[in-house]
């Protein structure tokens, strides 16, 4: 099950107490004061795992807690630091206050650690409150309690290309057909019912690509999966909207300026994005007419037909995003990002490159 949202309860370690001690020894009957410091609690580290995926783990284990600090000890002996409680989750994890929904933090890049609660530090020995006028103090300080906190943690997915469309428009059959990935695909509404990520891959190059539950109309105001998935291409640089173009009922036209509404009405962005239009279902008979209905209605769009049953255009589709949706590089950086917002006059019904994407 996979599982994007969980409420937790974290708390650091406390520290360790101070400790008051005095030097006994057999010819040293009244030595000073030797008591050692406490100390710190650990703290609640957060590490982005590559390998872990969703938030299962919180949503079945939603607290944890880091050891405390050791109390000190006599003979100037300092208590040892409590362990850290090092947490995996997945990049693209936001942390929000669970009250005020505030974003705290933001874990993105593998293999990084993000300290969230901070251990709290070890109390004072007596040692410290030595003086000419008192020699023998018997005052110490507790340890600091470490810091706690309740959050909501929220998953948005991180992939250079996210795949929208309504149920059965073929997206996750256009991701089993470019990456590895396997969702379900059946002949029925909602087969999608959780965010998917396969890795296109040509030579050295890679392109992460989402595909999210169908969308709905009233998707924006939560109805059906769709709403709670957008979330997951809000970070994606480029949408594939895939239509269902070949079924003799189906109106693609219709289907587009549907989904552009959907997605202007849920904001962050995501109707400002670059897109293209992914015509599928190229092998049935309707497709024809159909596509010469929506070409005739938005000739200015760059459309690419394509069958994911028998993989007619799919090799003109993986070229496309290579050349346009590469994540970018510190060289080409300046360049991608031109090429991206050229604008384009022209559409194709063939597959091949026609110039940048427009919106």
């Amino acid at each position: 099950m996979f599982i994007d949202e969980a409420e937790v309860f974290w708390k650091a370690g406390n520290g360790g107490n101070g400790c008051c001690s005095f030097r006994r020894e057999k010819y040293l009957p009244k030595g000073g004061p030797d008591g050692g410091d406490g100390g710190k609690g650990g703290d609640v580290v957060l590490e982005c795992s590559p390998h872990v995926n969703d938030l299962s783990e919180f949503r079945y284990k939603p607290q944890a807690k880091a050891q405390s600090g050791q109390d000190g000890m006599g003979s100037d002996c300092y208590g040892r630091g409590g362990e850290d409680c090092v947490l995996k989750v997945p990049p693209g994890t936001q942390i929000l206050d669970r009250y005020t929904q505030t974003l705290v933090a933001e874990v993105l890049n593998p293999n990084t650690r993000l300290v969230i609660l901070k251990g709290g530090r070890g109390g004072l020995g007596n040692l410290h409150f030595k003086s000419s006028v008192n020699q023998a103090p018997r005052k110490t300080t507790r340890g600091q309690p470490g810091e706690e906190g309740r959050f909501k943690l929220v998953l948005k997915t991180i992939a250079d290309v996210g795949l929208v469309g309504f149920p059965n428009a073929g997206k996750s059959s256009l991701i089993r057909c470019l990456t590895n990935a396997q969702p379900k695909v059946a002949n029925y509404p909602f087969t999608t019912l959780h965010a998917n990520v396969g890795v296109l891959t040509e030579e050295n190059r890679n392109l992460l690509i989402a595909d999210i539950p169908g969308l709905i109309e009233g998707a924006s105001q939560n109805k059906g999966l769709g709403y709670r998935f957008l979330r997951h291409i809000e970070r994606c640089q480029a949408l594939l909207m895939v239509l269902d173009v070949g079924s003799e009922e189906s109106e693609p036209w219709k289907d587009f300026e549907q989904l552009r509404n959907e997605l202007s009405l849920y904001g962050m962005g995501l109707s400002e994005k670059p897109f293209i239009i992914i015509a599928n279902k190229r092998d049935l008979s309707g497709f024809e007419e159909n596509y010469r209905i929506f070409m005739q209605k938005f000739p200015k769009l760059t459309v690419l037909p394509i069958s994911c049953k028998n993989g007619d255009g799919l090799e003109a589709l993986r070229t496309y995003l290579f050349e346009h949706f590469l994540p970018k590089t510190a060289e080409s950086e300046e360049e991608n990002a031109s090429k991206a917002k050229e604008p384009l006059d022209t559409a194709t019904s063939d597959g091949k490159d026609p110039g940048a994407c427009a919106s």
